[in-house]
């Protein structure tokens, strides 16, 4: 009960204080004395961020937006989304025209050199998207296929090495967008569509009569949200509060958006050794 009581004692002080405690120049004092968070991301790229059918905003970037904001004002909504190309997500955080950026970034040392990255929110991959109906849907039918599986991907530089890494004989077609990725799928002139895990687990998922998963993922790479560097006390609570949304006791709105664009349950969290 002493953990409970203490808890109920911190809730009890005020934006004001915990703002006064940060350094004058930190995000974190900005963004308590203006009332909003700002967050930079984009609107086009399901389940990441995208309009749903009522014209809103949503997907588990804009949740792990509201999550920080719930923290901040004890209020989801006072968050500002700025709509932003890809190629700014380093700049508008740089230059402060946003507070943070949620926008399905990969960690990499590179982009690292330049901003601080928070703790990771999602593991993205490679996976295997297969038609529900087709005799090769699973990873071991079209494993076993070998030189006659046949696999469509984003036309890249490790497009060949990729798929190969999983299916070592497939045949490779690589295809200039994403959409056509999927056509080739669809229209049956491949076994498989190899594309990110999460769009993998949202196709399927939403549309269970026309995609499959095939069950198979590779390649980890970290999705983290983009901060300005040389900013302690921001870093410190996003990192905190990410912490406290995905494995302590308010996981309520990371983990209905997990189970909302991926279609899984996130893992149970068990009290005792801490696994974060």
């Amino acid at each position: 009960m002493a953990g409970l009581a203490t808890a109920g004692a911190l809730t009890a002080v005020s934006a004001e204080k915990a703002a006064a405690q940060a350094a004058s120049d930190s995000v974190l004092r900005t963004a308590l004395d203006r009332g909003k968070l700002i967050v930079g991301t984009g609107s086009t790229n399901a389940p990441w961020h995208f309009e749903n059918d009522a014209g809103e905003l949503v997907g588990m970037d804009i949740t792990m937006g509201r999550i920080l904001a719930k923290g901040l004002f004890d209020d989801p909504t006072k968050v500002e989304f700025v709509m932003q190309d890809p190629a700014q997500r380093i700049p508008n955080v740089t230059t402060n025209k946003v507070d943070i950026t949620i926008q399905f970034m990969t960690m990499t040392a590179q982009r690292s050199q330049l901003i601080h990255f928070s703790r990771p929110y999602y593991v993205e991959g490679v996976a295997l998207l297969t038609l529900p109906g087709s005799e090769n849907k699973t990873f071991d039918k079209l494993l076993a296929g070998g030189s006659a599986t046949r696999v469509s991907i984003l036309q890249n530089v490790d497009a060949e090495s990729s798929v190969h890494y999983a299916l070592p004989q497939a045949q490779v077609m690589q295809i200039d967008t994403q959409a056509n990725v999927l056509q080739a799928l669809e229209s049956k002139r491949v076994d498989a569509a190899a594309v990110d895990l999460s769009t993998v687990r949202w196709l399927a998922s939403r549309n269970p009569d026309k995609y499959f998963d095939a069950g198979k993922s590779w390649y980890s790479m970290l999705y983290g949200a983009a901060l300005r560097q040389g900013d302690l006390d921001w870093l410190t609570y996003v990192n905190q509060t990410f912490t406290i949304a995905m494995f302590g006791h308010e996981t309520a709105l990371y983990d209905a958006a997990f189970k909302e664009y991926f279609g899984q349950e996130p893992p149970p969290r068990h009290p005792g050794f801490p696994v974060i």
